[in-house]
């Protein structure tokens, strides 16, 4: 036998005789540790992690880029990626910290944390976050991770509203006026402990009013005070590729799982459930976008079964948890008719160029998701739900969120948007747009043919 080995013997008989010499009360201390991450759920979450990174870079770069014009493909996916990018430093210097770190003053509590864990202070690999069952946890790094993804996002949509006129700059200096002053409040909020809405008992599984509210109805402020393309809506502006619109899609949809059975926080029932929910919510909405396309006259479009893909994925979000599969599927259904006349007829009729739809699909369908959660909790229709759960109630609290979430949004979006208008100039001149912001932006072309 080794040294080393026959040290360890020692050592650990020592510690047995030890702790059998304690008191009771001090035994039961000892016993009483910490709670150790489990390994199942914390491979689960880091998964559930690079999907969500996966929705963003390939994902929504690739369906937003296939829905834009030829000349504009690459300034959407560099706009996409650097948001990201962004995101992600400025999470880990300060976001985190706003978002879920220690509890500022009373006052600000409901709103907002403290600077307390900046550059992720006091945080190592042995930190834990809870989950949503006592004494489970995962390690808090894991859990910066996926909320940072969660950030990347929601940020990166808002961009949909705003492409082919908008400067890459502009992009840069929004992103990070936007996520200080918009995404890290309303995450603390929704999310965190002792957030407004946390403590009125909103339902919000994976970010309907977080990610989608936000990001939609920050879109429709961003579009309207940039102004419309040169020529909308008069010259027609085409997808240049629904082959990549389609690949994108796809991607958005696998990743979805991540985001929303991944907002579990561990690899239990619930995330079997909002796994569910995710298949059949979104293949009820992608196929009804259609029915409503041919019910308007139409052709079922690629196009079409695309976006009803997305809001159904939209929809599902905040109820990925909270509801049973059958109410996923009418959920999922409802939101992608009035998401579809949002769309076609709505954007029309007032006028504005949301370029991809940001509002008409993220912002409306994330209210529908948002409010529709408090109908599809109760057991009474399939739902997780408490006997005791009474929908009118929750109903209000789901609206007061929503509502909230718009102003918070729309104030802010302003304020983001007029500041990086005066650092940058915010639009391209007319030459650059009428070029292309791939070479005018950015000095390359998407395809050399």
């Amino acid at each position: 036998m080794t040294l080393s080995k026959k040290l360890s013997g020692v050592c650990g008989a020592v510690g047995l005789s030890l702790f059998a010499a304690m008191p009771a009360w001090a035994q039961e201390a000892a016993a009483a540790a910490a709670p150790v991450p489990d390994k199942g759920d914390t491979a689960w979450m880091m998964v559930s992690t690079v999907l969500v990174l996966a929705m963003i870079l390939p994902g929504l770069a690739l369906f937003y880029g296939g829905l834009v014009r030829t000349k504009n493909m690459l300034s959407v996916m560099t706009q996409i990626g650097a948001v990201a990018a962004l995101s992600m430093i400025i999470w880990v210097i300060y976001g985190y910290s706003l978002a879920f770190g220690p509890d500022a003053s009373d006052g600000l509590k409901p709103f907002i944390s403290s600077f307390g864990k900046m550059f992720l202070a006091g945080i190592t690999p042995d930190t834990t976050a809870a989950t949503f069952t006592d004494g489970v946890v995962i390690p808090e790094y894991v859990f910066i991770c996926f909320q940072m993804t969660f950030a990347a996002i929601t940020v990166a949509l808002v961009l949909g509203s705003v492409v082919e006129r908008i400067k890459f700059s502009a992009v840069m200096v929004f992103a990070i006026v936007w996520l200080t002053i918009v995404y890290f409040p309303i995450a603390h909020m929704v999310w965190a402990a002792g957030g407004l809405f946390f403590e009125m008992g909103a339902l919000d599984f994976a970010g309907g009013t977080v990610v989608h509210i936000n990001a939609g109805v920050s879109a429709l402020v961003a579009c309207i005070i940039l102004g419309k393309r040169i020529g909308y809506p008069k010259e027609p502006m085409p997808p240049h590729s629904l082959v990549l619109t389609g690949v994108g899609t796809g991607l958005l949809w696998v990743g979805w799982f991540g985001f929303n059975a991944g907002s579990a926080l561990e690899a239990n029932g619930s995330a079997a459930l909002a796994m569910l929910n995710t298949f059949v919510a979104t293949a009820s909405a992608g196929l009804f976008w259609m029915l409503a396309e041919k019910f308007s006259g139409h052709k079922g479009s690629a196009l079409g079964f695309c976006s009803g893909i997305i809001a159904g994925l939209v929809a599902v979000t905040p109820a990925a948890g909270n509801s049973g599969p059958f109410g996923a599927i009418v959920l999922g259904a409802v939101a992608s008719i009035i998401c579809f006349f949002a769309v076609a007829k709505l954007k029309p009729m007032l006028g504005y160029d949301d370029s991809l739809d940001a509002f008409g699909i993220h912002g409306i369908g994330g209210m529908i998701g948002a409010i529709g959660t408090g109908i599809v909790y109760a057991p009474s229709l399939g739902g997780p739900g408490g006997d005791d759960y009474a929908i009118g109630g929750q109903l209000v609290t789901q609206v007061l969120a929503v509502l909230a979430t718009i102003v918070w949004a729309s104030i802010g979006t302003a304020i983001a948007i007029f500041i990086a208008k005066a650092i940058t100039g915010l639009r391209v001149s007319p030459e650059v747009e009428q070029e292309g912001l791939d070479l005018g932006e950015h000095g390359e072309r998407a395809y050399n043919y």
